[in-house]
């Protein structure tokens, strides 16, 4: 009763899985790297070119570069929440799937129960089939048998 893609597959639906979530874990770590790097690195510049500085334009560019580094971090940073959400959802589905797995495991566990408890209770009926013709056999061969008819048939006409 082995389903395919199971313990005993070599490929299949499972390996599958694995190899989708192995994928989906390699670009998750990625994007937390990138996102993490580009925190950082924003971060390090807009430290960088928060320095006061005696001319104008200077520090109107300097401004307008500070602004574009803090939005460059807060979209890092809606990247990592984002990603956060991500992986609770993974996680939850991934609670679900092993639920609906065990639940599976269980099912098909009970199944075999089930058809051995059958074949269990068929071998018991044939059995107690033969006892019962054994005895039906033995007994109306049987000279005792004859003897109780006459004691019975004897009784009855006493009465």
């Amino acid at each position: 009763m082995s389903k395919p893609g199971g313990p005993g597959a070599g490929g299949g639906p499972t390996a599958a899985a694995a190899a989708a979530a192995a994928q989906k874990q390699k670009s998750l770590l990625q994007r937390v790297d990138t996102d993490i790097a580009n925190i950082v690195d924003n971060f390090g510049l807009l430290v960088n070119v928060a320095r006061v500085n005696d001319l104008p334009v200077r520090n109107a560019q300097e401004a307008f570069q500070m602004e574009t580094r803090a939005s460059r971090m807060v979209q890092a940073a809606d990247s990592l929440l984002k990603l956060v959400s991500e992986l609770k959802q993974t996680a939850i589905f991934s609670g679900f799937e092993s639920l609906n797995e065990n639940v599976e495991r269980r099912i098909a566990e009970f199944n075999q129960l089930e058809e051995s408890s059958d074949r269990l209770l068929q071998r018991i009926g044939e059995q107690a089939a033969v006892s019962l013709n054994e005895l039906e056999t033995h007994y109306y061969s049987s000279v005792q048998r004859a003897h109780l008819g006459i004691l019975l048939v004897c009784t009855l006409w006493q009465k």
